[in-house]
């Protein structure tokens, strides 16, 4: 696992750069320009005394910074869960795989357990740190050292807990952007409404316009964080349960594959 957390921290920062780079130029090039165009209309209807129609763009809609801010943070946050997604599912590949072969009614001994460790040391150098390596690992090395098959059971639990554990607190960065982007969205919620207050006397006279722009800051910059947050919660559950079914169905390969077969002779 050490030798992959300098990529993923690199895998990450580039990420966040991508993310920043592109959604900062689709703001430039096609959202804020529309944006500005659809109010200058609706500002020119409104001082030559025609209706104004209220269109529900969504260039208008996204075009505030806040709303820029939380889509960065939800591609960035995308591309952390893609990212270990993908290494989870590549660890699932290995379950339907035979990495010890033992068949049915043939029993592993303590003095057989040299024979099935080669055959884990024949995989890939990536492939021996996912967790069905490590456990299986663990449970022969149990084994012929302790002769003991409950203490091998001890030892898949305890790979199988360490890991699940360790994959939980891999998910803190997407929890702090799943709490960022609603936060960023009352900020703007506030800053809209801090806007609104400072043009009410423009209201008393007349102008509500000053302070419709503002509110709508405010109300659009709360929509957009709360859909995306409902995004990111989504996905990162179904990344934790991904992640959740790895760690019980390798428990389970393990039991069914090794532990059921292992046997003590008495001497």
């Amino acid at each position: 696992m050490k030798q992959q957390l300098p990529f993923e921290f690199i895998y990450q920062v580039g990420a966040l750069v991508i993310a920043v780079i592109l959604i900062h130029l689709v703001y430039v090039t096609a959202i804020r320009p529309n944006a500005e165009a659809i109010l200058e209309v609706q500002a020119a209807q409104a001082a030559a005394g025609q209706e104004v129609i209220q269109e529900r763009s969504l260039y208008v809609v996204l075009q505030n910074y806040e709303q820029e801010s939380c889509l960065i943070l939800m591609f960035w946050a995308i591309a952390i869960m893609g990212y270990k997604g993908r290494n989870g599912l590549r660890e699932r590949s290995l379950l339907s795989q035979d990495i010890i072969t033992v068949s049915e009614g043939m029993s592993v001994l303590p003095e057989d357990t040299r024979e099935y460790t080669r055959a884990i040391q024949a995989l890939p150098a990536e492939a021996q740190d996912y967790l069905l390596p490590r456990a299986l690992t663990a449970a022969l090395q149990r084994f012929a050292s302790t002769r003991n098959i409950q203490d091998v059971s001890e030892a898949v639990r305890a790979v199988c807990e360490t890991e699940q554990d360790r994959l939980d607190s891999e998910l803190s960065m997407v929890r702090y952007i799943a709490w960022a982007i609603p936060s960023i969205g009352f900020i703007g919620t506030v800053r809209g409404i801090g806007d609104a207050l400072g043009q009410a006397y423009k209201a008393v006279e007349g102008d509500i316009a000053g302070v419709t722009a503002s509110l709508g800051v405010a109300f659009n910059s709360t929509f957009v964080a709360l859909v995306i947050s409902i995004i990111i919660m989504f996905l990162m559950h179904q990344l934790q349960l991904i992640q959740e079914r790895l760690v019980l169905d390798t428990q389970t390969y393990c039991d069914q594959r090794l532990l059921r077969h292992m046997q003590v002779r008495d001497l």
